[in-house]
């Protein structure tokens, strides 16, 4: 019998040693789909805020670049955005789609959710010009030339900012244009035009920007055009009201500034 002992202890201890393998494992990352797991956390301990922004179609391009800078400085939270006509994204938020911030291509659509924000705050402004294809082969050089009946004019729908923008100044110069379509935002104008479908429309600035190889700016003097503004907020809903604030708050900094000024926004 003493001969089996030490036998029986070494079996033991290698059943015991087989156990533990699977429940060391559990304790990597992959656990946090277990019951009573912590949040995911960001390298430096802390918990990871995960925030989405509603955004108007015209900050497409310069947010994905702002996005990516403010992850790099802000390791603990990424950031997800929707883009589409601020009218979209006001309905969005009456229907309580589950997000952090918000920001409008206007304050009028802003002001409309003052129960649903906190205070906004104007971060960027914009003008308007008229895009035509490269070379502006029909040789538009002003407003009044929209009115010429032969001209594909494509233009935002009126509840639209830039839609409401393009009927202001049209309507103050007393030009009727008659669009052949009325798009939901400002990068549909611009793709109308990109694709040939219209000869001309009337979009941001900064969307004209973006397409140099596909669309020509015609300039629209001062005195005749429209100042787009810019308001962020963060909205009420928000789970992660402390992340969502320093987001917009980042917004207004240096940093973001550059980042829009760059893009061709005009300063708040």
């Amino acid at each position: 019998m003493s001969l089996d002992f030490p036998r029986r202890r070494a079996a033991a201890a290698a059943l015991t040693a087989a156990l533990l393998v699977p429940l060391t494992a559990c304790g990597n990352g992959t656990a946090n789909s277990d019951i009573g797991a912590e949040p995911a956390s960001s390298a430096s301990g802390a918990a990871r805020a995960d925030l989405t922004v509603l955004a108007a179609a015209s900050l497409t391009d310069v947010f994905k670049t702002a996005g990516a800078a403010y992850e790099k400085s802000h390791p603990g939270t990424g950031i997800t955005f929707s883009f589409a006509g601020s009218q979209e994204l006001a309905a969005q938020v009456k229907q309580g789609a589950p997000a952090d911030a918000l920001v409008t291509a206007d304050t009028r659509t802003m002001g409309g959710l003052k129960a649903d924000t906190g205070t906004p705050e104007i971060i960027a402004r914009n003008r308007l010009v008229i895009a035509t294809a490269e070379g502006n082969p029909d040789g538009i050089d002003d407003l009044e030339d929209l009115a010429d009946p032969r001209l594909k004019v494509v233009l935002a729908a009126p509840e639209v900012p830039v839609g409401r923008y393009s009927k202001k100044i049209l309507d103050a110069r007393k030009i009727t244009v008659k669009p052949v379509s009325q798009e939901p935002n400002v990068r549909a104008v611009l793709s109308k035009v990109e694709l040939g479908e219209a000869d001309a429309g009337i979009v941001y600035r900064t969307d004209a920007t973006t397409a140099p190889d596909k669309i020509d700016a015609v300039e629209i003097p001062d005195a005749q055009n429209a100042i787009a503004e810019y308001p962020a907020a963060t909205l009420k809903t928000s789970k992660n009201a402390e992340a969502a604030a320093e987001f917009v708050a980042w917004l207004s900094s240096p940093e973001a500034q550059k980042i829009l000024r760059d893009a061709g926004f005009q300063q708040p």
